[in-house]
């Protein structure tokens, strides 16, 4: 069964209407309504658990009453609940809605993704590093790690929400923190193959020419584009349902945080053609990322007011 807790502070003006509301739906379950206890900001405080599957239509009906203007909402998972009233709702009622996104935390997530602290750029660079080192190395355990490491999809994700919502300072910022990200990236892997060169500690098959990681790199082709938007689905997918393990399958598929790593590299030892083939391998994958973690939230989206407007005539809602 999958609940989330609602808590509200309510002005005294709004509580009637807000818990009208909530009273009255068949999946809102644990009312409760303590009067003026409430705090910066002051009101009434209520608490409630709301099956997930109905929370999107409630939770839009308290943000058309303003209450996350005039007081605040705070929306909590709910990680086990027994009640055998709320289990019949769900599975004799919601049917498929019973799993559909809450919408709210999805875009709360990628919002907290979209916080660009310093700590953003200091990972982007280590995991440049360690990229680098897998390259010279023919190392492909090394760029797995620096694909694990690098935070670059949470900015990717945060400018597809803020293409789809219309907000262009998210779309600016996280595009910024892109931008200057990588460029760090590779002025780091830049320098730090400069220094291999220059004390001659790359290895002799490097030397060679025998370089099958950096080959894989910056060679794209119509398998790059296939990996990428195949990562794009699932990335906003598991996104969507909270599957942490999924994410991670993203993380080690899609070829950003190497290909950075393969310019600073190539052009370290004078391979202008390879790290031209990384730089195009590189803004594939990000444009792709972006465009398909759009149409991937409008997708879904619709399909789920799709199976709410079903349920709602089936007399589920």
């Amino acid at each position: 069964m999958e609940m989330i807790h609602v808590r509200l502070v309510s002005p005294r003006d709004l509580t009637p209407r807000a818990v009208g509301l909530l009273t009255d739906d068949r999946f809102v379950f644990n009312l409760v309504v303590l009067p003026e206890l409430a705090h910066n900001p002051d009101g009434d405080a209520i608490e409630c658990d709301i099956l997930a599957g109905a929370a999107n239509a409630v939770l839009r009906d308290l943000r058309e009453l303003e209450l996350d203007r005039r007081g605040s909402i705070v929306i909590e998972p709910v990680e086990m609940a027994f009640s055998g009233t709320a289990a019949e709702a769900e599975q004799r009622q919601l049917g498929a809605l019973a799993h559909a996104p809450v919408w709210e935390e999805v875009e709360a997530r990628i919002r907290a993704e979209g916080t660009y602290l310093p700590s953003f750029y200091v990972y982007l660079v280590i995991a440049g590093v360690i990229g680098a080192v897998g390259i010279i190395t023919n190392s492909q355990i090394l760029i797995v790690a620096a694909m694990v490491v690098g935070p670059e999809y949470g900015a990717i994700t945060s400018v597809a929400l803020g293409i789809d919502r219309g907000n262009g300072t998210r779309i600016r910022q996280g595009l910024f923190a892109l931008t200057a990200g990588f460029l760090l990236a590779v002025m780091a892997t830049l320098l730090f193959s400069w220094a291999i060169r220059g004390f001659g500690l790359q290895p002799k098959a490097f030397d060679l020419g025998i370089r099958p990681v950096s080959t894989l790199i910056d060679a794209p082709n119509v398998f790059s584009v296939v990996v990428a938007v195949l990562a794009g689905i699932v990335g906003i997918v598991s996104l969507t349902q909270a599957r942490t393990s999924a994410l991670l399958g993203v993380f080690i598929s899609v070829t950003t945080i190497p290909a950075a790593a393969d310019i600073g590299v190539s052009c370290a030892f004078s391979s202008w053609s390879e790290a031209r083939g990384s730089l195009i391998q590189l803004l594939l994958n990000i444009v792709l990322l972006i465009l398909v973690g759009v149409l991937m939230l409008r997708f879904q989206r619709a399909v789920w007011r799709r199976i709410s407007r079903r349920s709602a005539r089936s007399g589920g809602r």
